[in-house]
């Protein structure tokens, strides 16, 4: 019998290092056996973030940082390997979602740095990857690519719910109890408020949004924010670090402005984005489940909460699947349907001209 187990390995916008699960989907019900974190250096981390914008000699430093970013990688399964006290042998295959450093669907393209043969070479095992660029080359978005997975693991025949993700951007997926899964970004999550947060703290993130908690709501600021032309399109979208960074965020910025008051703006503008992205899209839900790093935020949390109420906002960690590794199951999750030849894509959520089957199989 082949076997169901998978590793899937995330590195997200947040660029804070790559997330590892280990899954068994032959086992009831679907948990994750083990999972590890395994933080990036300065120096990757730095390098990664650079490359999000032109420079030079991108692709000398390009290929440096994918090979570095697989050694991470490689870290990750033995770790996650060792904790669940398995072998290499025991898993199919290793899902690597890499890191975007262009995200550009307008243009007909997706760009997720990594190098699968490496990954797959030092670890034994096949690996699957390049999951965006096919639903890209059948015209859709290529992101978000989860809701397929949270409809597996969160739909529900008799309730209307809707999955957020609080990564750096933030995406929702609508999961009605009858018709199709719709998702799309809705914007920053944590993405403007940790590069703010190092800015001013030299801190990676505002663990549980302390320091914004000190600030007060900017309301010119966050008028100015708020109208901008992205919250405004229609699904399906997505977007990435190359659009929202603290260049988009700089010219609304005045001198009488605080630090932590702009912190607490940039909280605020993440819940209400969301809470308008819902009312537009999914008014129906009655339950919102919160995944990613930012719903450990315990200010966030209360400003989304506040903003879809009277509807329920729980984590989904209240059933079962950590918030943290909700990820790096889908992408362990459509590595399985790559190797079964079933289509892990959405054209309801992507706009894509058909389901596809997604990634390139790299065999151990």
């Amino acid at each position: 019998m082949a076997s169901e187990v998978y590793i899937g390995l995330m590195s997200g916008t947040s660029v804070d290092g790559v997330d590892a699960v280990i899954v068994d989907f032959g086992s009831a019900p679907l948990r994750s056996l083990a999972a590890m974190h395994v933080p990036f250096s300065a120096k990757l981390r730095g390098e990664l973030i650079g490359l999000q914008r032109a420079g030079d000699d991108e692709i000398h430093r390009g290929a440096l940082a994918a090979n570095a970013l697989m050694d991470c990688c490689v870290e990750a399964v033995a770790a996650v390997l060792a904790k669940a006290k398995l072998a290499a042998s025991a898993v199919a295959a290793v899902a690597v979602h890499g890191q975007t450093i262009r995200h550009r669907p307008e243009l007909a393209y997706t760009v997720q740095l990594a190098n699968p043969a490496r990954l797959a070479e030092r670890t034994g095992i096949t690996v699957v990857a390049d999951f965006r660029s096919r639903d890209v080359a059948a015209g859709g978005q290529g992101a978000p690519l989860v809701p397929a997975f949270h409809a597996v693991m969160f739909g529900r025949s008799d309730e209307h719910r809707a999955v957020v993700n609080l990564g750096g951007i933030a995406n929702i997926t609508d999961l009605p109890p009858a018709g199709p899964v719709r998702g799309f970004d809705t914007g920053p999550g944590n993405i403007l408020l940790d590069a703010w947060c190092e800015r001013h703290l030299g801190q990676a993130y505002d663990r549980d949004g302390a320091w914004a908690a000190r600030g007060q709501v900017i309301a010119r600021l966050l008028s100015e924010l708020e109208v901008d032309a992205y919250f405004a399109l229609p699904p399906p979208k997505s977007t990435g670090r190359d659009y929202f960074n603290l260049s988009w965020l700089e010219p609304h910025l005045q001198p009488s402005y605080g630090a932590a008051d702009v912190q607490r703006t940039l909280v605020a503008l993440t819940a209400r984005t969301i809470a308008a992205a819902a009312a537009a899209h999914c008014r129906d839900a009655s339950e919102f489940l919160f995944c990613g790093g930012g719903a450990q935020n315990r200010l966030m949390m209360q400003a989304i909460a506040s903003a879809l109420a009277p509807r329920r906002a729980r984590t989904t960690a209240e059933y079962g699947v950590p918030v943290t590794e909700v990820e790096a199951l889908a992408f362990a999750w459509l590595a399985r349907e790559t190797l079964s030849g079933r289509a892990g894509s959405l054209p309801s959520v992507t706009g894509a001209s058909g389901a596809r089957v997604l990634g390139a199989i790299y065999p151990a």
